[in-house]
């Protein structure tokens, strides 16, 4: 794996080494999550930490970019808005090598044209605030089901 600096992202892995909760996953699962809003990253990396998945964050487009270039993911929580771009940018092909994640839109807001938006654009899904882990987790096991 080619190096990425350290600013850009964050690993659960990395930040902790000896505490990996018990997978409720069928499978590991290695997701980015993409957002410059810590009251939106911080409770759906918990979620996502507590189902057993691997989680790399990031807080912007050009960083989720990079790390996509380096890494494989299943799966991309991406936050609806970001400082330079949106989730679409990191919906299409050029980005990946072998397999496009399916990206999955993180909103605070519940609201319809969202969601036909986001679903027109190639979104996954759309997942809103509070991220209850049920809910992530159905949407994960989805997004592995359809990619296989």
């Amino acid at each position: 794996m080619a190096s990425i600096s350290p600013e850009i992202l964050t690993s659960t892995s990395l930040l902790h080494k000896d505490a990996k909760p018990p997978s409720t996953l069928e499978r590991h699962v290695h997701a980015l999550l993409v957002s410059p809003r810590l009251e939106v990253r911080k409770p759906l990396l918990q979620v996502l930490e507590s189902l057993g998945a691997d989680v790399f964050a990031c807080s912007s487009r050009a960083q989720a970019e990079e790390v996509l270039a380096h890494q494989r993911f299943e799966v991309v929580f991406c936050d609806e808005h970001l400082p330079d771009g949106s989730y679409a940018d990191l919906i299409h092909a050029d980005h990946f090598e072998n397999q496009i994640p399916r990206v999955v839109v993180a909103t605070r807001v519940g609201e319809w044209e969202l969601y036909f938006e986001a679903t027109r654009k190639g979104a996954f899904d759309v997942v809103r605030a509070p991220w209850y882990a049920a809910d992530v987790e159905m949407t994960v096991i989805r997004a592995l089901h359809e990619a296989a």
